[in-house]
């Protein structure tokens, strides 16, 4: 049985809301790997990729990641890029059970338009500039997504069903 729930998928498509709906249904706590990673280095992201670069977060990201497979019964949101970068997706998959959080590149860049959380990939990107940044990175990460597991559409989310599918899943 798998201890470990990972959903994956781009920004703003609702990991974290999600995330936090499963954790409840299966009796799992919940990690928001942002949150794992300003808890570490007392930084927020964005200020973080302001003063270093990607790659060092990139490094230190997974770094946090791997402390997640030595957690068990949570339910991991992780970052858009998290499971792309350090064959993050394949080691997520040999420790935990992976959900793609599917949604199309207009309804994404909506979602990010009105989101709280300040992004730093898509600072300053609006309207058409900012769907054909998500279109774009979406396509280079949709190899990396599709390897999950479980694959649903994130428009139409029917948590307790996608509960239900998981808890298949890990008998």
């Amino acid at each position: 049985m798998k201890e470990r729930i990972y959903l994956v998928g781009f920004m703003g498509v609702g990991k974290t809301t999600v995330g936090k709906k499963l954790a409840r249904y299966l009796g799992y706590h919940f990690v928001d790997m942002d949150d794992f990673f300003e808890e570490k280095f007392k930084i927020e992201i964005h200020q973080f990729f302001e003063k270093y670069d990607e790659p060092l977060f990139r490094k230190l990201e997974y770094d946090r990641l791997k402390k997640t497979f030595e957690m068990e019964g949570v339910v991991v949101a992780t970052g858009g890029g998290t499971p792309c970068h350090h064959h993050g997706m394949d080691e997520i998959n040999r420790y935990g059970l992976s959900v793609f959080l599917d949604m199309t590149p207009p309804a994404i860049a909506h979602r990010l338009l009105h989101a709280k959380r300040k992004r730093p990939l898509v600072t300053g990107k609006s309207g058409a500039v900012l769907t054909k940044f998500i279109e774009e990175k979406l396509a280079e990460r949709l190899n990396c997504y599709q390897k999950a597991d479980i694959q649903v559409n994130a428009m139409q989310l029917d948590v307790p069903a996608l509960a239900g599918k998981i808890m298949e899943g890990l008998k």
